[in-house]
Formats: C-alpha cells, structure tokens, sequence
C-alpha cells in the first residue's frame, strides 16, 4: 500500500480516535484491552506517537522511558499527534529511523505501523464509548492483515521462536490460512517460526491463486477484510468471521495470534 495512503489513513482514524476518546468516561474499562481504561488508552496511544517521533529524531530507541505527559486525555493526543505528523511530514519515507523490524530501518515502516496502530485503538476507543464502530477502508484492512501476519507472526516468531514456544511445538504440517478480499495468506508453521506467504486473486486472467492456497489449508479463517483483521487483534469474536477446518489448527492458530498481541 502506498506511503501517502497510509498517512492519509492515520489522519482520518487519529480524528475518530479523538472524538472517541472526548466522549467516553475515562475510567470506563476498554472491552478489548480490559486492563486499561479510556484515560489509560489514550495516554498509551500518546506515548507511542512520542515514542516514534523519537525514533526518528534520535536513530535509536529512546531511553528512560516513558516521560510524563499531560494527564489530560484529549490534549495529550492532540500534541503527540501533532508532534508525529510534523516529524513525518518533515522527513522522506525512505529516510532512517529506529524500528524493531531489521530489514526497515525507515520513517516509511514508522508510518505504516501507526497507521494500523491508530485503526485498532480508534476501534478500543469507540467501543469504550459505546460508539458504532466507524467503517474501515478495504484497502486499510488489507494491508494491516499483511502487517500482523507478516511481522507480527512471521516476523517475531522466527527472530523470537522461544517466545512463541508453546505455539511453535509440534506444528500441524499444513499451512493455516487467512483470506480476506481477493488475497489469501498462509502461514507455515515450523518449530523454528512461521513463514507467510501472500497470494493473491487475478479473477480477470482466471487465475486463482489465493483461493487454491486456501483450499489446501488445515484451517481457513475468511471474512470482510475489516473483521478478518479485528480477529487477528482479538476485538472481535469467532462470530465475525468465518472458520473452516480442523480445530485443533485452529488452536495453533490461536496459539499463535495470542503471542503476537502480549
């Protein structure tokens, strides 16, 4: 997904996000992350967009962290947000950055991952509003499926497979899958992580990659890409998407998906 889409995105789900947050009690309990509260949810949120800016400015993760932040929830966002799009407006996608993702040390990787931060925490934020959950741009969804699969599945478990032990030990040897739109991912499970692969759909030419790749896993998790990829968060339920296969897959599968969310 281009870079300018994605920090077009940030903006529009950063305004939900505050309006969500300006209207909700902030003692309230966050349904999706029940050990915070609204108040807690958006100083975390600040404190990412700080982070970040950090990152940025300084070429390495930032040390004694956190700082003390305004303790009001809506000026607390509004100024690191206002610091994040300065500091990414300011700079090239392409120029250097700290990340926890060793191929990308880039602003554009910075970008990319507080876009779908931001879509996930609009989303805690307008349910512990008690908010009608605003609509999630395909596109969006698409390429944020792409980033929890690939990173933080793939990604982590193979640099951290100790971390994803239980997950990782005796591994179904057919892949898992996830389709969403026309693109399906599968997710190869050895003892030493998980390879991701994308296919993807090209119904005008008749070819049908992502749907054979789905018809060959052990498990397919399939739906409307906005609540394919709140499953993957675990801000909705088995209900919102469909499930096929084995259940025993399913379990490593949600083995897998828990050690990504801690």
């Amino acid at each position: 997904m281009e870079t300018s889409r994605l920090r077009a995105g940030l903006d529009h789900e950063f305004h939900l996000l505050r309006a969500a947050i300006a209207s909700a009690d902030r003692e309230a309990k966050v349904p999706g992350c029940p050990d915070w509260t609204a108040d807690q949810l958006a100083h975390h949120v600040a404190q990412t967009y700080l982070h970040k800016v950090e990152c940025i400015r300084l070429g390495e993760f930032p040390q004694d962290w956190p700082p003390q932040l305004d303790p009001d929830p809506v000026a607390v966002l509004d100024e690191q947000f206002g610091a994040l799009t300065a500091s990414f407006d300011a700079h090239d996608p392409a120029g250097p950055a700290a990340t926890w993702h060793d191929p990308d040390q880039t602003v554009g990787f910075w970008i990319r991952r507080m876009a779908h931060e931001t879509v996930v925490h609009r989303v805690d934020a307008e349910q512990v509003a008690g908010l009608e959950l605003a609509p999630i741009d395909d596109e969006v969804a698409l390429d944020g499926i792409d980033e929890f699969l690939t990173l933080f599945i793939g990604f982590f478990s193979r640099k951290y497979p100790e971390e994803y032990g239980s997950a990782l030990r005796d591994p179904d040897p057919r892949p898992l899958a996830v389709t969403a739109g026309n693109r399906t991912w599968t997710l190869a499970t050895t003892e030493a992580g998980v390879e991701v692969t994308a296919f993807e759909d090209d119904v005008a030419a008749g070819e049908h990659a992502a749907r054979d790749a789905a018809e060959r896993a052990a498990v397919t998790v399939s739906g409307q890409p906005a609540d394919v990829l709140l499953w993957l968060w675990v801000r909705v339920d088995d209900g919102a998407v469909r499930i096929t296969g084995d259940e025993q897959a399913l379990a490593q599968f949600k083995a897998l998906r828990k050690e990504a969310t801690q």
